[in-house]
This record gives structure tokens, sequence and C-alpha cells, in this order.
């Protein structure tokens, strides 16, 4: 992912966020927090994602510490952190650039390591795959930094569970509120350790309505993921 496409996209999504907003009131006229009923969440998530492959071994779109299953039509890019903030960090006159491509490429103690495009199966959004350094072994508190570095973020609820491939994992469900935008939305998230570093799976979207389409996606890595 270049930088420029990287800003391009960070851009379009915030333009996009302002034109559709969170949907859903709180009975009151305002804005409600999740943008999305219980039930129609539910059954968002209740719904399964056909398989469209594998991504995480040796020869994949992505080669990752961890394996998981991409839903149908999702489209699966690598993205190579260390040489993107080189060649942003090597531009003197560009000092926003270097800042811009480092806040979208690092959070906390992860780097971005791949991005799996929603567009082409309907929606908008990314799940996106971080990656940590070897040693960083505790899942839980990494997940706690990558949420804490992630500004406005509210009503975090964290609980452990174990992958359909067997690994232990910690997932996260919170809230972040673009003060820009002044729209709250819902985002997923949630880490393993492996031998090669920690690695966390983030799912944003567009707004909570947007989310709650692409979660069977999520779900889908969650049942699917193991070791590579």
């Amino acid at each position: 992912m270049a930088v420029g496409t990287a800003v391009g996209t960070a851009l379009l999504a915030t333009a996009l966020s302002g034109c559709a907003g969170s949907g859903g009131t709180d009975g009151k006229g305002r804005p409600g927090a999740s943008g999305t009923p219980a039930s129609a969440s539910a059954s968002a998530s209740a719904k399964a994602s056909p398989s469209g492959g594998t991504i995480g071994a040796v020869g994949s779109a992505c080669e990752l510490p961890v394996s998981f299953g991409v839903a149908r039509h999702w489209k699966a890019k690598s993205i190579d952190a260390a040489k993107e903030l080189s060649e942003a960090s090597g531009k003197p006159d560009d000092d926003l650039g270097g800042a811009l491509a480092d806040s979208l490429l690092r959070q906390g103690p992860v780097t971005a390591a791949c991005e799996i495009d929603a567009k082409p199966a309907g929606n908008i959004g990314f799940l996106r795959v971080w990656t940590g350094r070897t040693g960083d072994a505790d899942a839980g508190g990494v997940l706690r930094a990558f949420v804490a570095a992630e500004d406005n973020v509210s009503k975090a609820k964290y609980h452990s569970f174990t992958t359909g491939g067997g690994v232990p994992a910690v997932e996260v469900e919170y809230l972040y509120t673009s003060k820009i935008l002044e729209e709250t939305k819902k985002e997923s998230a949630f880490a393993v350790s492996t031998p090669d570093g920690p690695v966390v799976l983030h799912l944003g979207g567009m707004d909570t309505e947007e989310h709650e389409a692409m979660r069977p996606a999520y779900d889908l890595a969650k049942r699917t993921l193991g070791l590579a």
C-alpha cells in the first residue's frame, strides 16, 4: 500500500463517513451509540460468510504468522510497512506525509501487515491485520495497547476465547467517536500470540451499519484462524 494510496483511502473513508452518518437514534432524535438495532446486529452476525480462500501461508496474498479464511469476494493485499515508512521518512520536505504514514501504518505495539478490502463484496471497510515483534507474547496486553493508541475510544469490553484453529485469543468491542464528524461507530478486534510475535485482526467500517454487515467476514476469521 503506497503512502499516497493510504492517504487517499483515509480521506475517502472520512468523506464517506461524513455523508453516511452512523444511522439510528436513541429514541430522542439523537444519533445512537451503535447506530444499529440489536436485532439487526444479531441477524448480521448470525449469517455465515462463505469462504473465498485462505491467507497467511507462504505463497498466499499475505504471508503472516497465522492463517485464516477470507470471505468470498474480499480482496487481500500485503502491506510492506517498513518500506512505506522508509520512503515517507526519506522525503525531508514532506513531514506531514511521513507523520500521516506513521499514523496509518502503526498503532501501539503493532504494524500494519495486510488489509482485506470489502469493496468487491459490496461493503465499505477493511479487515486489517497488524503484527508485532517477537517477545510481545501477551495478547491481552498488546490488544489493550492497540486500543489505547486509538483516540476517542469508549465502552471497551474484553473477553477471552479460542479460535477455531485452537489458538487462545482476546477480543474487544468498543465505540470510536470522530471529534471532527461528531459520529460514533462500533469497532471490533482480537489478538493472538504466536512464536513470531502478536497478531491483531481489526474490523472497522464506514459506520456501525457497515461494521455489522461485514461482521460475518470477521467471524469467519475467528472460526478458522490457526498458526501458519
